[in-house]
C-alpha cells in the first residue's frame, strides 16, 4: 500500500526513516533471540528501545505533515495517510509489546519507553508505555482526535491574531497612504508657490526697468526744459547775440521810438 501512497517530499523522507528503523527493530529483536547474556540482552533493548522512541517522534511528525496537507490534498489520499499512519501505530504497538514480553522475561524494568526527560510538559513515560502498548485503537484514535481539537483550536487562535494583524496592517497603509496624498498636495502646492515667486520676481524686474526707463526720459526732458528756458534768458538778456538762433514763436524784441508831440495851441497833428 506505501509504494502507492501519494506522498510529498517530506512525507516520502518521513516514511522512509520510519520503515528503517522498523526494519532495523525487526532485525534488533531476531538478534536478541541468539543472545545469550542478560547484561547484553539488556543492553540490546535499551537500543531498541531508543529506536522506538525515534519512530514515535516520526510518527508524531508524520501527522503534522499529514494535517498540513490535508486541505491541498483529495479525501481519498488524506484517508489513505491516515490508515498508513495508524498501520505504522499498530507496526510499533507490536514492538513495543515485544519489547515489554522480554522486559519482564529478564526481569528488567530500567529504561521505560518514549521517556523523553527534560521535566517539560510532557506525558511520563509510563503514559507513553500505557499508550503505546495498552490503549486500543479506538482510544488511540479518540486520543488523536482530541489532539487534532486542540491543535485547531490553537490555529483559530492564529488566525483571529493573523487577522487582527492585518486589520491593523491595513489602518496603517490606508493612514500611510492619505499622509502620502497630503504630502503630494503640499508638493504641488509648494511648486505652485515657487512659480508664483519666479512669476513675481519676474515682474519686480520688469518693473524696475520700466522705472529706470521712465527716469531717463524725465531727466532728458528736464534737461531740454532747462536748455530751452536757458536759451530763451540769454536771448532775452542779449537779443542782439547771432550766435543763438531765434527760438520759433518768439520774435525778436522791437525797438519802440516815441515821438513827443507837443501840441501847440492851433496846431493838430499831422
Amino acid at each position: 500500500m506505501s509504494s502507492n501512497l501519494q506522498m510529498t517530499p517530506q512525507l516520502e523522507q518521513i516514511h522512509g526513516q520510519i520503515r528503517d528503523h522498523f526494519r532495523a527493530l525487526a532485525n534488533g529483536f531476531q538478534k536478541l533471540d541468539k543472545i545469550k547474556d542478560s547484561n547484553r540482552q539488556s543492553h540490546q533493548l535499551e537500543e531498541l528501545t531508543g529506536k522506538m522512541r525515534e519512530c514515535k517522534r516520526l510518527i508524531k511528525e508524520f501527522d503534522r505533515e499529514i494535517k498540513d496537507e490535508e486541505g491541498r490534498n483529495p479525501q481519498e489520499v488524506n484517508k489513505q495517510l491516515n490508515d498508513e499512519k495508524q498501520s505504522m501505530i499498530k507496526e510499533l504497538n507490536s514492538y513495543v509489546a515485544l519489547r515489554k514480553t522480554y522486559m519482564n522475561t529478564l526481569g528488567n524494568k530500567k529504561a521505560e519507553l518514549f521517556d523523553m526527560g527534560g521535566g517539560v510538559a510532557e506525558p511520563t513515560a509510563e503514559e507513553n508505555v500505557r499508550m503505546a502498548s495498552e490503549m486500543s485503537n479506538q482510544e488511540l484514535i479518540d486520543a488523536g482526535t482530541k489532539t487534532m481539537d486542540e491543535t485547531d483550536q490553537a490555529i483559530e487562535r492564529s488566525k483571529q491574531v493573523v487577522h487582527q494583524t492585518i486589520e491593523v496592517g491595513t489602518q496603517t497603509a490606508s493612514t500611510l497612504k492619505g499622509q502620502t496624498d497630503q504630502m503630494g498636495r503640499i508638493v504641488n502646492d509648494l511648486d505652485s508657490i515657487q512659480f508664483s515667486i519666479k512669476k513675481a520676481s519676474q515682474l519686480v524686474k520688469e518693473i524696475g526697468r520700466q522705472v529706470a526707463t521712465d527716469k531717463c526720459i524725465m531727466l532728458f526732458l528736464f534737461l531740454i526744459v532747462c536748455g530751452v528756458i536757458a536759451i530763451i534768458v540769454v536771448k532775452i538778456v542779449n537779443p542782439h547775440n547771432k550766435d543763438i538762433r531765434d527760438i520759433p514763436g518768439l520774435a525778436p524784441p522791437v525797438p519802440s521810438s516815441r515821438r513827443l508831440l507837443y501840441v501847440r495851441s492851433g496846431q493838430h497833428f499831422d
